[in-house]
């Protein structure tokens, strides 16, 4: 089939080309960076291949044991905080949907208003004292347990599906808990796969709760430790350019393995499982998003 190249599609087809260049090629850097030698990288440009090939930078890494513990420190917070959140913002959003709840508005603004206001930095800090969260591993999973902007998504999905599916369960005796478990949830796997990625990006890409309210080596996520390294290496290359402007030499045999390298080795690695698991969920994200769009 001979396909007609209008004006418009070449320009359309050229802009996106170069969009999708623009968007893949910090990624193509970095990966090289991250199996490039170090010396030779601070040598030479690094383009779209890597300069002295090596896995050096990985090895210095995975032998790092307080980079793995908060690897899993990292992997912990993301399936259990997620989890949690899913179910529960899923189970708020299913009792909203029912308009004969007791106290159905006052619950709606009781977690809309937090929504809007915010105490800020402090008084979160001596909330999280109180309650016995900081330097505790809960401090990662307790204040996002729910979101309001969620609930709502959720909520929104539960009132578009068929009041006969509950109606013919709620004859033959089933609870509304056994309800949303059998029947709501498994209809529900497009939004909830949604609200999953969501939030499972957030708590993966959070560094800011074990900045500043953790100070537990043992309980640091592994993108606070990555904040670290970059604070580190900006601090080293700061360093590097005052003994070079002050005529310092640099002593020679420099090891392979630089902060730089050892950096963009730690970005791919930190950055690999959510750009692993994005494909599974595509299909359903694509269709979650689209909730509440289509009315009728």
């Amino acid at each position: 089939m001979k396909r007609n190249w209008s004006v418009f599609s070449i320009v359309n087809y050229t802009l996106l080309a170069v969009f999708a260049f623009c968007t893949l090629y910090p990624f193509i850097y970095i990966l090289a960076y991250s199996f490039s030698d170090g010396a030779e990288a601070m040598k030479h440009p690094i383009y779209f291949l890597p300069r002295g090939f090596t896995l050096e930078n990985y090895i210095q890494i995975f032998q790092d044991s307080t980079f793995l513990n908060a690897y899993v420190i990292t992997v912990l917070r993301t399936v259990i905080g997620t989890s949690l959140h899913v179910f529960l913002s899923a189970l708020f959003a299913y009792a909203l949907t029912k308009k004969g709840l007791p106290g159905r508005t006052f619950f709606t603004f009781f977690i809309f208003i937090p929504s809007i206001f915010s105490g800020g930095m402090i008084p979160n800090f001596i909330l999280f004292r109180e309650l016995g969260l900081i330097n505790n591993f809960w401090v990662y999973v307790f204040p996002f347990l729910f979101s309001f902007f969620h609930i709502i998504i959720i909520r929104t999905f539960f009132e578009q599906l068929p009041k006969s599916l509950e109606e013919s369960a709620q004859i033959d005796g089933a609870s509304n808990f056994r309800i949303f478990m059998t029947i709501i949830l498994p209809l529900s796997r497009p939004v909830l796969a949604t609200i999953a990625l969501f939030q499972g990006v957030f708590h993966w890409n959070d560094w800011f709760t074990g900045a500043y309210f953790v100070t537990d080596e043992a309980l640091r996520p592994v993108q606070t430790l990555l904040n670290e390294l970059l604070t580190e290496s900006e601090a080293l290359a700061n360093a590097a350019q005052r003994s070079s402007q002050s005529g310092t030499t640099v002593a020679s045999g420099i090891i392979n393995v630089t902060p730089e390298s050892l950096r963009m080795a730690t970005l791919i690695v930190a950055t690999l499982p959510i750009i692993c698991i994005y494909p599974f969920l595509q299909k359903y994200f694509v269709k979650g998003v689209m909730v509440g769009s289509i009315k009728g």
